[in-house]
């Protein structure tokens, strides 16, 4: 889906690329349903077109007609074999997504996740002949529901396949060693012009957390752990942002437990979490792997929290270790353990010259390891398979 609120480490790289002078064209599967956009958008030249939603054998056959009708294969291409063991929508936005490429002449193919927008662009790939590369995060990687022979597959098949951390990589190259060689890890980065440091030393004691309300985030955790901040008379305010399904549940748990200025804001603008962040003592993302394997890979809004100067308090979950490292740029503590989490919060509201040491350090290794010229430039490198010289 383009363009999603919650992604915008693929609009960043986006537009990081554009920036490099490659020319892009952003194919979608589905419609956004957001709701929410943010400014950054507006930057983006590359045309955006949707995909039409087969689900029928009717449509599936009125694109492979379509297909035929343009020369793209013949009844025994080595396309149609991959495309009829294919679910009906993914094979029909795959012959759409083929078409395309041939009319409009590009060259190179990227997908970002391995699951359904990997699978269109495999089968795009046969069918055209057109290299593609994909980038896998998480949840389509970890998550129960993942399938490993077609997970194999879009290994087997592909160019080059971009992980963003090492624990990734070090997955996937021990699930599935024969791709060992077409594996890279490349961190998402962010934009560090628009994520300015400050000195959290003199800011006025508060938490703010951002993401998803789903269970891998832990906000269940952090408002467990605010509780007992209070019950020691700590005044931790806690400003959460987001959306997502469990609402309800935050928000009753939140009544239950009698914290009344704990704010549940629902999803906000990149500029106005920035500001939140920005003007917050302590940022906390007390990630967990989910109940169903989903996790998170490494948060971008964790990456942006410790450009902006604001503590974070994390987990040593999948890649956050990778950026926040236990007492050098920032806390970690274990998944829901609501005892340590408060204790590590109390730490840093209560010491602002802890604050400071570790907002420094961490400002440092998000310019050092997740510059979003730089990653972009290497994710360019790994899935332009020629100059880039005006191709697509």
């Amino acid at each position: 889906m383009y363009p999603r609120f919650s992604e915008t480490f693929v609009l960043h790289e986006m537009l990081a690329r554009e920036a490099d002078g490659e020319q892009l064209e952003v194919f979608s599967l589905r419609l956004p349903v957001d709701g929410h956009f943010h400014a950054e958008l507006s930057r983006l030249r590359a045309p955006v077109t949707y995909l039409p939603v087969g689900r029928s054998a009717g449509e599936v056959w009125e694109a492979v007609r379509g297909a035929l009708a343009d020369g793209l294969m013949g009844p025994h291409h080595p396309g149609v074999q991959a495309l009829l063991g294919e679910e009906a929508g993914v094979a029909t936005q795959a012959l759409a997504l083929a078409r395309e490429v041939r009319r409009r002449g590009i060259t190179s193919l990227h997908a970002h996740f391995a699951s359904v927008s990997t699978s269109v662009a495999r089968l795009a790939s046969l069918l055209t002949g057109v290299p593609f590369t994909f980038t896998a995060h998480a949840k389509d990687i970890f998550h129960e529901e993942v399938a490993d022979d077609d997970l194999a597959r879009k290994l087997a098949d592909a160019a080059a396949v971009v992980t963003i951390s090492d624990h990734n990589h070090h997955h996937l190259r021990d699930r599935f060693p024969e791709a060992a060689t077409r594996l890279h890890r490349v961190h998402n980065g962010i934009d560090l012009e628009s994520f300015g440091y400050s000195d959290p030393a003199g800011r006025p004691a508060g938490v703010v957390a951002v993401g998803r309300l789903v269970e891998k985030k832990g906000f269940d955790t952090l408002l467990d752990a605010v509780a007992l901040l209070r019950a020691e008379g700590v005044q931790a305010p806690l400003t959460l942002v987001g959306a997502g399904p469990l609402a309800p549940a935050l928000a009753e748990q939140r009544q239950r437990l009698g914290l009344v200025g704990v704010q549940l804001l629902g999803p906000m603008p990149q500029h106005e979490v920035r500001r939140l962040v920005a003007g917050a003592a302590v940022f906390a993302a007390p990630c967990r792997v989910g109940s169903d394997g989903n996790r998170d890979g490494l948060p971008t809004v964790l990456l942006e929290a410790m450009a902006l100067g604001t503590p974070c308090v994390a987990t040593p979950v999948t890649g956050i270790p990778e950026a926040v490292q236990d007492e050098v740029t920032g806390l970690l503590v274990e998944p829901d353990d609501a005892v340590a989490l408060a204790a590590a919060l109390r730490r840093l509201l209560e010491q602002p010259l802890l604050r400071r040491s570790l907002a420094v350090r961490a400002r440092q290794r998000v310019e050092e390891g997740f510059d979003v010229r730089r990653q972009a430039a290497e994710v360019a490198r790994l899935t332009v398979p020629a100059p880039v010289g005006g191709a697509r």
